[in-house]
């Protein structure tokens, strides 16, 4: 979930940023401090713009740089458990698909593909089932669940376990072909 919260904090302006513009120095200083960075309650810092009320330096002993308190927002994405994300395919491997998911990306492991057996073909490099004949392969675009998440320290740290077994996620077309099979069960006429 992708989200902007306002933060108040203080940076440094080394002396090589003395005599530019304030704003646009405090945004770089502030961008190279916490976007890429994780924090536990906002989630992946993608973001840092509209830096405001910046104040005046104050200028503390042995230290070359000054010191100001500034007003900032911030882009964030943090993946809730439970929440159904779109993406796409980005790798598979023998053990499952990778699924780029806004800025991170997450993995759904072979046994949490669908409700079928899906195996890896190396030839092909997708996943077939073998009685539905679904297929998975790199650049589809998947719905999935997120299971767990594990965020540690940035996007490289953080872990993302997806499942695509409930009904209705997956591949759009295999909701497509379940529905089929249902509303041909029910048009069958009664002997």
């Amino acid at each position: 979930m992708y989200n902007v919260y306002a933060v108040k904090d203080t940076f440094s302006l080394p002396p090589e940023y003395f005599g530019k513009n304030l704003e646009l120095a405090a945004q770089d200083i502030l961008q190279r401090k916490y976007e890429g960075y994780s924090d536990k309650d906002m989630g992946i810092i993608l973001a840092i713009f509209n830096v405001r009320d910046i104040s005046d330096g104050e200028i503390y002993p042995g230290d070359p740089g000054t010191h100001h308190e500034a007003e900032f927002d911030v882009l964030t994405y943090m993946p809730i458990v439970n929440e159904i994300v779109v993406g796409e395919v980005t790798e598979l491997a023998e053990f499952g698909a990778f699924v780029r998911i806004g800025p991170m990306e997450g993995l759904v492991h072979v046994s949490q593909m669908a409700n079928d057996f899906l195996s890896y073909d190396k030839k092909t490099q997708q996943f077939t089932s073998r009685q539905k004949g679904l297929n998975i392969k790199k650049g589809d675009e998947v719905f999935a669940k997120i299971s767990t998440v594990s965020m540690k320290g940035g996007v490289k740290g953080s872990k993302i376990a997806l499942t695509m077994k409930p009904e209705g996620l997956g591949k759009p077309e295999w909701f497509s072909l379940s529905q089929k099979g249902i509303n041909s069960k029910k048009q069958r006429p009664k002997k």
